[in-house]
């Protein structure tokens, strides 16, 4: 049903419009409260002994998908969206106090963020200078953050980033780039200071 709806809504400009309005209020993320409370917990997949705490903001939408899975963490006062893009939680995942993820996001299983990290997949444009930037298009490109990563603190992510397995994005860290599997990465823009060679089975500094 939820399909057909979204499909007949795709080619009536009027019925999209106006769905979107019963959807979230006019310039607003967050969804309208019947949302919350009758289509989030329906339309969305949330495993065994997930936990979102109260003061989580859910700005969850029945355009793009919101996946949690099992025994994963949301930390309070964190911010979730999923607006303009996927928003993907694997298992075993604890997203820290005071995160902001705004899709389209991947973040793996066994991931560790700490407190206030931000990672978005969305950007505005700013090209034409006739418009102001808040009604212009915005961009998307995917964040992927692999397994058993440890992302800390105060750290951002920006659009298009691939974190690779079992790394670690230092605390205040801006991320601009892919980082492959294994290393630490800090600074601004982040760089690589270690990696693990698996020759020598130790974590070397590059060009060590």
């Amino acid at each position: 049903m939820l399909q057909r709806i979204k499909a007949y809504a795709e080619i009536n400009q009027s019925f999209k419009e106006f769905l979107i309005w019963c959807i979230s209020p006019p310039r607003q993320a967050k969804p309208r409260w019947w949302v919350r409370i009758f289509l989030t917990p329906f339309i969305h997949k949330f495993g065994k002994g997930t936990v979102i705490r109260h003061s989580v903001r859910m700005d969850i939408l029945p355009w793009h998908s919101f996946k949690m899975g099992k025994f994963s963490i949301i930390e309070s006062y964190s911010t979730i969206n999923n607006g303009v893009g996927n928003v993907e939680i694997g298992s075993n995942t604890l997203i820290g106090i005071s995160n902001t993820l705004i899709g389209p996001i991947f973040v793996g299983s066994n991931v560790i963020t700490a407190q206030n990290v931000v990672m978005s997949g969305l950007n505005h444009n700013y090209t034409n200078i006739q418009v102001p930037i808040m009604h212009q298009e915005v961009s998307t490109k995917s964040i992927h953050v692999s397994d058993g990563c440890w992302i800390g603190a105060n750290a951002v992510i920006t659009a298009g980033v691939t974190i690779g397995k079992n790394s670690v994005v230092a605390a205040g860290s801006v991320v601009t780039k892919s980082v492959p599997d294994y290393c630490v990465v800090g600074g601004n823009p982040a760089r690589v200071l270690k990696q693990y060679n698996t020759i020598t089975k130790q974590w070397e500094r590059p060009n060590s």
